[in-house]
């Protein structure tokens, strides 16, 4: 057993969810613990498609209260993370008799515009294509595009984030920690967590338990909590294809395919194009998750109708997969499923449980402050919202400041490239620093494991990010694993278990 302690809260899942509500109610001053079977993120929150939107396509399912909630998010969190959010403008292409109207498209966005509080974003205009660069890499037959505001995410790195600050707040947080059992005795909750690393198998008690596992909300409540018949979720699979640089513009595209489905084509990682999502039901369990080759063929005709230069299998560096646990509303197709969360409490036995079903990246914020409004109403309330003009560690500079922190870095540490400097910045904001420390040569960093990545960095991630192995710090932590050959990952994976060994 973890000796006396009982924990306020115990929060099972490790996913943007579950750290963004164990930061919340850590800095309102309950006791928390965190259990992530795997690794931060490895799941759903690091498989979106990277953006924080308002969700312009959900107007059309009349989800004004979610798109609302959403389009006021995007400005908070850029204040709140503006190293690993920044704002990216969307070329929406249109085409006489396409899939949607010209009148359709101008209302929606005269309300993403004006629904949600917009201060910073700058507002939608009409571009033509002929004269305008963004039109430069489309086939000629697409004249006229709308251009609008959203953001974009590193997923991943918001969820450790939130993580690492629910910690610096005195959370407990326990990564590669399976819940296998979690039961009700005497009004407390009894958990067992076993690491999936060493084995060993630890007690904790709690006074309320939330269960923010994603895509395994239902397995938890049939497995470790030992429900019968639990359907809560709806799993929708969405993969993405990385592509090498299709275009030069630093803006986004927003398609609109003829099955009525949207995709983006989206700058990534300076030399690359990001090309997803795709919408589809998922039946198997969301760890076996990835790409399917109808999905990498639909990706690829999708984008070679608006590109002049077709997207090809060949094209392809690397592809992701996640399972989205949409709340099961009955819709008929997955991409009509509601993307709006629901926060149930089960209060059996005196001893609280909340499941938190559905939910994205750019609402979790607000998701945290309603779960912990229910938090209070079950077990007593403890201070108020307070995220909303927070920092994420590293986030502590002016929102429109990121630039500037990169001069400022190459200031400091005339050895590194541009390239390095954006990246670091980029990852980790003003803690790029400490990482870099006293180094006045990118020698005195350690070995360099390829790319823009360097031993000091791996340390900073073992000891400070909860990194174990070559996949948290190459596709998690940084995106790196774009840019190493599979002999330097390799040594990196090498070097990583000769750090668990000696931990």
């Amino acid at each position: 057993m973890s000796g006396d302690t009982v924990f306020d809260l115990f929060v099972i899942g490790g996913g943007i969810n579950g750290c963004g509500i164990a930061r919340d109610a850590a800095g309102r001053g309950y006791s928390v613990a965190l259990a992530e079977m795997n690794d931060f993120a490895s799941g759903t929150s690091s498989g979106a498609t990277k953006l924080i939107h308002g969700g312009l396509r959900y107007l059309e399912h009349y989800e004004f209260r979610l798109v609302r909630e959403a389009l006021m998010e995007r400005e908070v969190l850029w204040a709140m993370a503006p190293h690993v959010i920044w704002p990216l403008r969307f070329v929406l292409p249109y085409q006489k008799g396409g899939v949607r109207p010209a009148w359709l498209i101008r209302l929606g966005l005269f309300l993403y515009d004006n629904l949600g509080g917009r201060k910073l974003l700058p507002a939608t205009k009409t571009l033509d294509l002929r004269t305008d660069p963004a039109g430069e890499p489309l086939k000629p037959v697409f004249g006229k595009a709308f251009e609008y505001s959203d953001g974009w995410v590193d997923d991943a790195r918001m969820v450790v984030l939130n993580a690492r600050d629910a910690a610096a707040k005195g959370a407990t947080i326990l990564n590669r920690a399976r819940v296998v059992s979690a039961r009700r005795e005497n009004g407390l909750w009894q958990i067992e967590v076993r690491n999936e690393v060493s084995g060993v198998t630890t007690g904790y008690r709690a006074r309320m338990v939330v269960n923010a596992g994603g895509p395994w909300v239902d397995h938890v409540l049939s497995g470790a909590i030992g429900r019968n018949n639990v359907h809560n979720v709806r799993l929708v699979q969405g993969s993405h294809i990385i592509v090498r640089k299709k275009f030069e513009d630093k803006r986004a595209y927003f398609f609109q395919n003829p099955d009525n489905r949207i995709f983006f084509a989206i700058p990534y990682e300076t030399d690359f194009t990001l090309i997803g999502t795709t919408d589809r039901d998922f039946p198997g369990d969301p760890k076996d998750v990835k790409i399917s080759p109808e999905e990498i063929e639909y990706l690829c005709n999708a984008a070679s109708e608006y590109f002049a230069e077709p997207v090809t299998g060949d094209d392809i560096v690397w592809t992701y997969s996640a399972v989205r646990p949409l709340y099961d509303d009955g819709a008929s197709k997955a991409q009509e499923a509601t993307r709006d969360y629901v926060l149930k409490v089960d209060e059996a036995d005196g001893a609280p449980l909340l499941n938190v079903f559905g939910g994205k990246l750019t609402t979790y914020r607000r998701l945290s402050e309603h779960a912990l409004e229910k938090i209070g109403e079950a077990i007593g309330a403890k201070g108020g919202p307070w995220t909303g003009k927070s920092h994420l560690p590293g986030g502590d500079f002016p929102v429109t400041g990121a630039r500037e922190q990169e001069r400022r870095l190459i200031l400091a540490y005339p050895f590194l490239t541009e390239r390095q400097a954006s990246r670091l910045i980029k990852c980790y904001g003003t803690d790029a620093k400490a990482i870099l420390g006293d180094a006045t040569a990118l020698e005195e960093l350690g070995r360099h494991f390829g790319g823009t990545l360097y031993e000091a960095e791996v340390r900073w991630l073992i000891e400070r990010e909860w990194a174990q192995t070559a996949e948290d710090v190459l596709w998690r932590r940084t995106k790196q694993g774009l840019f190493l050959t599979a002999e330097e990952a390799a040594g990196l994976e090498e070097y990583m278990a000769g750090a668990r060994r000696a931990a």
